[in-house]
């Protein structure tokens, strides 16, 4: 059950309503996770700047798996939902590639060193070894590429705590728990 209202748009503050308007047409709707975030102009912009950023970051693929092993990790069935879903539709990618991506891995082998790296950080709180950073390195990616994964390990980590505390309803079809992947 939500533990916070999603505002109808006569609620959201001034401040939220450009960056909530231009997800809603973007989307085609308004999902309730933004519409409960809107709640904090300052905390809602800051998100969605940084999200802004960092969609130009890597590709579409590496960038979805790589939310998809952060909301597992996290436990945000909110994320999975929502990642599960544009993995599909936007992203490409298919039924195994999800599973496998939330399981930290991929069939690609870069974008499966990346995946396994973003894992290793959320796991590790940061704290990974030479050895990990090397293996990433090795698959292809550089510095710039490893400090865009840790950024998008921290984002990805940000939506998951905001659902997993304010719990909104859920926007997308169900995925099966990690138990059962």
């Amino acid at each position: 059950m939500a533990r916070s209202e999603a505002l109808k748009p006569e609620q959201v503050p001034a401040e939220s309503k450009p960056t909530l308007a231009a997800f809603t047409k973007n989307i085609g709707f308004t999902p309730s996770m933004m519409a409960t975030f809107a709640q904090s102009p300052i905390a809602f912009n800051a998100w969605a700047a940084l999200l802004g950023s960092l969609s130009k970051a890597l590709d579409v693929k590496t960038r979805d798996s790589i939310g998809l092993v952060v909301s597992e990790v996290n436990g945000c069935n909110y994320c999975l939902t929502v990642h599960s879903f544009t993995a599909e539709h936007m992203a490409k990618l298919p039924a195994d590639e999800i599973v496998l991506a939330r399981k930290g891995h991929a069939n690609d082998p870069k974008r499966d060193a990346a995946v396994q790296f973003a894992r290793k950080v959320i796991e590790g709180r940061g704290h990974v070894s030479d050895a990990d950073v090397k293996a990433v390195r090795d698959a292809g990616y550089t510095d710039a590429n490893i400090m865009e994964i840790v950024a998008l390990v921290a984002m990805y980590s940000l939506t998951n705590f905001f659902n997993n505390v304010f719990d909104p309803e859920k926007d997308f079809p169900a995925v099966a728990a990690a138990g059962s992947i």
